[in-house]
Protein backbone atom coordinates (compact mmCIF):
# COMPACT_ATOMS: atom_id res chain seq x y z
CA UNK A 1 0.00 0.00 0.00
CA UNK A 2 1.23 3.80 -0.66
CA UNK A 3 1.03 6.89 1.37
CA UNK A 4 2.03 10.19 1.75
CA UNK A 5 3.79 11.71 4.76
CA UNK A 6 4.85 15.34 3.53
CA UNK A 7 7.34 17.04 5.86
CA UNK A 8 7.93 21.07 6.56
CA UNK A 9 11.24 22.09 8.26
CA UNK A 10 10.98 24.87 9.48
CA UNK A 11 14.62 26.84 10.34
CA UNK A 12 15.44 29.38 13.55
CA UNK A 13 15.33 32.34 10.96
CA UNK A 14 12.15 31.64 9.11
CA UNK A 15 9.45 33.90 9.21
CA UNK A 16 6.90 32.26 11.41
CA UNK A 17 4.12 34.22 10.35
CA UNK A 18 4.66 33.11 6.79
CA UNK A 19 5.07 29.74 8.04
CA UNK A 20 1.85 29.87 9.99
CA UNK A 21 -0.06 31.44 7.43
CA UNK A 22 1.21 28.35 4.40
CA UNK A 23 0.66 25.74 7.13
CA UNK A 24 -2.67 26.63 7.90
CA UNK A 25 -4.36 26.39 4.37
CA UNK A 26 -1.16 22.84 3.69
CA UNK A 27 -2.27 21.04 6.08
CA UNK A 28 -5.80 21.71 6.70
CA UNK A 29 -7.33 22.41 3.42
CA UNK A 30 -9.48 19.66 1.86
CA UNK A 31 -9.71 18.38 5.47
CA UNK A 32 -6.11 17.39 4.78
CA UNK A 33 -7.84 14.60 2.47
CA UNK A 34 -5.03 15.09 -0.51
CA UNK A 35 -1.48 13.36 -1.16
CA UNK A 36 0.79 16.33 -0.89
CA UNK A 37 -0.87 17.88 1.99
CA UNK A 38 1.75 18.67 4.94
CA UNK A 39 1.22 16.61 7.35
CA UNK A 40 4.57 16.71 9.42
CA UNK A 41 6.04 20.33 10.61
CA UNK A 42 9.68 19.94 11.83
CA UNK A 43 10.52 22.93 14.04
CA UNK A 44 14.48 23.17 14.23
CA UNK A 45 15.03 23.60 17.88
CA UNK A 46 12.76 24.22 20.69
CA UNK A 47 13.09 27.67 20.44
CA UNK A 48 11.51 27.98 16.95
CA UNK A 49 8.99 25.12 18.04
CA UNK A 50 7.64 27.02 21.06
CA UNK A 51 7.34 30.05 18.94
CA UNK A 52 5.51 28.37 16.22
CA UNK A 53 3.03 26.79 18.26
CA UNK A 54 2.10 30.06 19.86
CA UNK A 55 0.65 31.14 16.55
CA UNK A 56 -0.65 27.82 14.96
CA UNK A 57 -2.64 27.05 18.39
CA UNK A 58 -4.84 29.69 17.91
CA UNK A 59 -5.48 29.03 14.24
CA UNK A 60 -5.54 25.88 14.72
CA UNK A 61 -8.52 25.96 17.73
CA UNK A 62 -10.01 29.28 15.40
CA UNK A 63 -10.74 27.07 12.28
CA UNK A 64 -14.23 27.62 10.48
CA UNK A 65 -15.43 24.06 9.38
CA UNK A 66 -18.45 24.06 7.22
CA UNK A 67 -20.41 23.35 4.06
CA UNK A 68 -18.03 22.98 0.99
CA UNK A 69 -20.45 25.38 -0.77
CA UNK A 70 -19.52 28.12 2.14
CA UNK A 71 -16.39 30.20 0.49
CA UNK A 72 -15.90 31.19 4.51
CA UNK A 73 -14.94 27.49 5.36
CA UNK A 74 -11.36 26.38 5.29
CA UNK A 75 -12.80 22.77 4.53
CA UNK A 76 -16.36 20.75 4.60
CA UNK A 77 -16.67 17.13 5.79
CA UNK A 78 -14.43 14.03 5.09
CA UNK A 79 -14.94 11.93 2.48
CA UNK A 80 -16.98 8.90 4.16
CA UNK A 81 -17.87 7.70 7.54
CA UNK A 82 -15.64 5.05 7.28
CA UNK A 83 -12.68 7.66 7.11
CA UNK A 84 -14.00 10.05 9.64
CA UNK A 85 -13.81 6.78 11.95
CA UNK A 86 -10.10 6.10 10.47
CA UNK A 87 -8.73 9.28 11.04
CA UNK A 88 -10.24 9.32 15.14
CA UNK A 89 -8.75 5.94 15.46
CA UNK A 90 -5.26 7.58 14.58
CA UNK A 91 -6.24 11.20 16.90
CA UNK A 92 -7.12 8.60 19.66
CA UNK A 93 -3.69 6.79 19.02
CA UNK A 94 -1.96 10.16 19.24
CA UNK A 95 -2.92 9.96 22.80
CA UNK A 96 -1.98 6.51 23.62
CA UNK A 97 1.28 7.05 22.24
CA UNK A 98 2.16 9.94 24.21
CA UNK A 99 2.17 12.86 21.73
CA UNK A 100 0.89 15.80 23.31
CA UNK A 101 -2.44 16.79 22.02
CA UNK A 102 -2.73 21.05 21.68
CA UNK A 103 -5.78 21.05 19.64
CA UNK A 104 -8.34 18.36 19.87
CA UNK A 105 -11.14 18.61 17.10
CA UNK A 106 -12.78 14.97 18.12
CA UNK A 107 -15.58 16.74 19.40
CA UNK A 108 -16.65 19.04 16.43
CA UNK A 109 -20.55 18.69 15.55
CA UNK A 110 -21.35 20.80 12.64
CA UNK A 111 -24.94 22.39 13.50
CA UNK A 112 -27.45 21.53 11.27
CA UNK A 113 -25.43 18.35 10.19
CA UNK A 114 -24.64 16.58 13.35
CA UNK A 115 -24.65 13.40 10.97
CA UNK A 116 -21.91 14.72 8.76
CA UNK A 117 -18.49 13.05 8.00
CA UNK A 118 -17.15 16.51 9.86
CA UNK A 119 -14.07 17.05 12.28
CA UNK A 120 -12.57 19.90 13.77
CA UNK A 121 -8.60 20.41 13.33
CA UNK A 122 -6.27 18.41 15.49
CA UNK A 123 -2.63 19.46 16.72
CA UNK A 124 -0.10 17.74 17.96
CA UNK A 125 2.89 18.55 19.59
CA UNK A 126 6.24 16.32 20.57
CA UNK A 127 5.42 13.33 17.91
CA UNK A 128 8.45 11.49 17.70
CA UNK A 129 9.49 8.77 14.36
CA UNK A 130 8.70 5.57 16.37
CA UNK A 131 5.01 6.68 16.85
CA UNK A 132 2.77 5.04 14.25
CA UNK A 133 0.58 7.90 13.82
CA UNK A 134 4.19 9.09 12.62
CA UNK A 135 4.96 6.06 10.25
CA UNK A 136 1.72 6.25 8.72
CA UNK A 137 -0.52 8.48 6.43
CA UNK A 138 -3.32 9.67 8.49
CA UNK A 139 -5.51 11.60 5.50
CA UNK A 140 -6.87 14.29 7.68
CA UNK A 141 -7.52 17.25 9.65
CA UNK A 142 -4.31 16.65 12.12
CA UNK A 143 -0.85 18.46 11.82
CA UNK A 144 1.91 16.80 13.29
CA UNK A 145 4.98 18.62 14.84
CA UNK A 146 7.68 16.99 15.35
CA UNK A 147 10.73 18.69 17.49
CA UNK A 148 14.57 18.20 15.44
CA UNK A 149 17.82 19.63 17.53
CA UNK A 150 19.36 20.93 14.36
CA UNK A 151 19.52 20.48 10.78
CA UNK A 152 21.26 17.32 10.08
CA UNK A 153 18.22 15.81 12.86
CA UNK A 154 15.17 17.94 10.34
CA UNK A 155 17.16 16.33 7.47
CA UNK A 156 17.10 12.84 8.60
CA UNK A 157 13.65 12.54 9.39
CA UNK A 158 11.98 13.18 5.79
CA UNK A 159 14.99 11.26 4.30
CA UNK A 160 14.28 8.08 6.49
CA UNK A 161 10.44 7.83 6.29
CA UNK A 162 9.18 4.79 4.52
CA UNK A 163 6.78 7.93 2.14
CA UNK A 164 9.26 10.25 0.21
CA UNK A 165 6.56 12.32 -1.98
CA UNK A 166 7.27 15.84 -1.02
CA UNK A 167 8.83 17.90 1.26
CA UNK A 168 9.42 21.95 2.23
CA UNK A 169 12.00 23.83 4.03
CA UNK A 170 11.07 27.15 5.52
CA UNK A 171 14.68 29.58 5.79
CA UNK A 172 16.10 32.89 4.94
CA UNK A 173 19.18 31.42 4.60
CA UNK A 174 20.16 30.47 0.82
CA UNK A 175 23.22 27.86 1.72
CA UNK A 176 20.51 26.21 4.53
CA UNK A 177 17.88 26.16 1.30
CA UNK A 178 20.56 25.23 -1.46
CA UNK A 179 22.10 22.07 1.13
CA UNK A 180 18.92 20.46 2.21
CA UNK A 181 17.72 20.33 -1.65
CA UNK A 182 21.11 18.52 -2.74
CA UNK A 183 20.90 15.95 0.33
CA UNK A 184 16.91 15.44 1.27
CA UNK A 185 15.92 11.79 0.22
CA UNK A 186 12.59 12.73 -1.41
CA UNK A 187 11.36 13.22 -4.35
CA UNK A 188 10.01 16.94 -4.70
CA UNK A 189 11.31 19.85 -2.43
CA UNK A 190 9.44 23.27 -1.58
CA UNK A 191 11.45 26.18 -0.70
CA UNK A 192 9.25 28.82 1.31
CA UNK A 193 6.82 27.38 -0.56
CA UNK A 194 4.98 24.47 1.21
CA UNK A 195 3.46 22.84 -1.93
CA UNK A 196 6.62 20.85 -3.93
CA UNK A 197 4.41 20.08 -6.96
CA UNK A 198 0.91 21.43 -8.00
CA UNK A 199 0.10 18.82 -10.57
CA UNK A 200 -1.46 15.21 -9.26
CA UNK A 201 1.28 12.73 -11.04
CA UNK A 202 3.40 11.31 -9.01
CA UNK A 203 5.92 7.78 -9.71
CA UNK A 204 7.26 5.94 -7.29
CA UNK A 205 7.18 8.76 -4.60
CA UNK A 206 8.15 11.11 -7.22
CA UNK A 207 11.53 9.91 -7.69
CA UNK A 208 12.54 8.90 -4.07
CA UNK A 209 12.27 5.31 -5.12
CA UNK A 210 10.00 4.89 -1.88
CA UNK A 211 6.27 4.14 -2.01
CA UNK A 212 3.40 6.70 -3.00
CA UNK A 213 -0.23 6.87 -2.85
CA UNK A 214 -0.18 9.49 -5.79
Amino acid sequence: MGGAKNHAIVMPDADLDQVTNELMGAGFGSAGERCMAISVVVPVSDKTANALMARLKPRVEGLKVGLPTDAESAYGPLITLAHRKKVLDYIDLGVKEGAEMVVDGRGFKMQGYESGFYLGGSLFDRVTPNMKTYQEEIFGPVLQIARARDFDEALALPSTHQYGNGVAIFTRDGDAAREFAARVNVGMVGINVPFPCLWPITVSAAGSGRPSAT
